[in-house]
């Protein structure tokens, strides 16, 4: 358990931030918590803040090859709309948001242990320990824009957001929401060649 609790670093909603978070990059301006909604035909996804309001809300439509993915804010107001690319050997999703603003995640998957994740239109990569659920987003300069933690052993994917640029907070949960879906499709697949090579 030693090595999950130097990397891993997911908080509660209330909790304070992460020792390790704040030694490294000092107190976050602001703090976001996510859980999926499971056992539900469409992905839904809430963002919710310190004092467990929703923010933010993500609906996916189901069924949808593409993962056609809108978030919303509390007011039902469109804030970005995330769909991913098919026939690519990378796994790719574009990211629309409602100012016009517009990016794509590319995942290198030949990173095993340090996924490296590139924001393509941003110049932002999101870097992190997919062993230890931990990710953390830097701005074309390297500066920390957020930290993301995920909760173990949790079936509701609950993630922790540490903001240190509040200015990109719609662009933060719009990559966190489209991080879960890529990961989800990426346990997902590997379920899948995992049972069809058993039964070989």
């Amino acid at each position: 358990m030693g090595v999950f609790s130097k990397v891993h670093r997911f908080r509660e909603a209330g909790e304070d931030a992460n020792v390790n978070n704040v030694e490294r990059f000092g107190t976050p301006a602001k703090s976001m918590f996510t859980t999926s909604k499971v056992f539900t035909l469409h992905r839904l996804i809430d963002i919710t803040d310190e004092n467990e309001n929703v923010i933010y809300h993500s609906s996916t439509k189901f069924p949808s090859i593409r993962d056609k993915t809108d978030i919303t804010d509390a007011q039902g107001n469109q804030v970005a709309h995330v769909e991913r690319k098919i026939f690519t050997i990378h796994e790719r999703h574009f990211v629309t948001m409602a100012d016009g603003l517009s990016f794509e995640i590319s995942n290198e998957v030949m990173h095993i242990v340090k996924d490296i994740t590139n924001i393509v239109g941003l110049g932002w990569q999101l870097k992190g320990n997919v062993l230890g659920l931990n990710f953390e987003l830097y701005d074309e300069n390297g500066e920390v824009i957020a930290v993301i933690s995920q909760k173990m052993f949790s079936i509701h994917d609950k993630y922790c957001i540490d903001i240190y640029k509040p200015e990109h907070e719609k662009a933060v949960v719009a990559i966190l929401v489209t991080l879960q879906h890529m990961i989800r499709d990426r346990q997902a697949a590997s379920g899948a060649s995992g049972s069809s090579s058993s039964s070989n």
